[in-house]
């Protein structure tokens, strides 16, 4: 079923959340222990994000540098097949435009065909470590607009290696949205053009980007409107869980700390303390959310439900 039929048949606002493929080595059952916990919670939908694979270079004989790729995770497409063939619930794989040529990505959208996996979300992804800005593939996608018109063309049976038509795909695209702006856009004018054109191109539903302060997201809803953007605005959260992320969240993913937050997180002096408080403050922002009337509260686990599962027992 896909994840806005899901929505436009929900009478509440539905709960769902987000994994991380396990570290290589690991096996399937480390992804089991992170949503079993989360399944009372009637989840519609499980999103699973792709890492791309990073390069390193060894040194070999006579000084020479050879260009090594490693893959710390593996891909989405057997774990959402796994998860929906173990629990009987949506799993939507993230899919990016880093790292993949066109003909890559259409091979990647048959086979998601072939399980019976109906949904997508379509991003452009982050730059690997030894990138100082994104980099697309010679082949590939720059932007993921072009990465949601490439499944829409699918969609209505256009094939990018074939002249003829072919069976056409039947995917749900959803895209991200950022209530604190993309921090390469200028502004949020601009961002919100860009995010007009992800979905004139045939994304039909929007995953934010996490928030701590939920006028940011109220705000981000308004303005979108406003831009003619009239599709479901799933909010994204994310228990903060540790010291670390006091510093690392505001960095890593350009967003702010309400003062509020920020004043009672300065008082932290341990990661226990930090957790408390991030349950807190997820419930807080949930029920607020959901008094208001999403249409989801999609959490983002880091493949940990610990904290996720504590604010959906007060809040579901």
């Amino acid at each position: 079923m896909k994840v806005i039929d899901h929505i436009e048949a929900a009478k509440e606002t539905l709960f769902s959340f987000e994994i991380l493929p396990p570290l290589k080595g690991k096996s399937i059952q480390s992804i089991y222990d992170g949503i079993d916990p989360l399944m009372e919670f009637d989840p519609k939908f499980i999103n699973v994000t792709y890492h791309r694979e990073e390069y390193v270079y060894k040194e070999r004989e006579k000084g020479l540098l050879e260009k090594v790729s490693i893959r710390k995770r593996p891909g989405t497409v057997g774990i959402c097949a796994a998860i929906m063939n173990k629990y009987n619930v949506d799993a939507v794989p993230h899919l990016i435009c880093g790292g993949f040529s066109r003909e890559e990505t259409e091979n990647a959208l048959i086979d998601l065909q072939f399980l019976g996996i109906d949904n997508v979300l379509a991003l452009r992804g982050d730059p690997i470590k030894t990138e100082s800005s994104f980099t697309p593939h010679p082949k590939g996608h720059t932007y993921a607009v072009d990465l949601i018109q490439q499944i829409h063309e699918m969609n209505k049976g256009t094939y990018s290696l074939d002249e003829i038509k072919l069976e056409p795909t039947n995917f749900c695209v959803g895209a991200a949205g950022y209530p604190e702006k993309h921090f390469e856009s200028m502004n949020m004018s601009t961002d919100l053009g860009y995010l007009k054109q992800k979905v004139d191109a045939g994304a039909e539903y929007i995953v934010t980007q996490m928030f701590f302060d939920n006028q940011k997201y109220f705000d981000f809803v308004e303005a979108c409107r406003k831009h003619d953007i009239n599709v479901p605005i799933i909010p994204g959260l994310k228990p903060i869980k540790s010291l670390r992320h006091i510093s690392f969240l505001p960095k890593f993913f350009h967003i702010d700390f309400p003062d509020e937050l920020s004043s009672e997180l300065l008082k932290c002096e341990t990661n226990d303390q930090v957790k408390k408080l991030g349950v807190e403050w997820g419930i807080h922002q949930s029920q607020e959310l959901k008094k208001a009337g999403v249409p989801c509260i999609h959490y983002y686990t880091m493949s940990n439900s610990t904290e996720v599962q504590q604010i959906a027992k007060e809040v579901f």
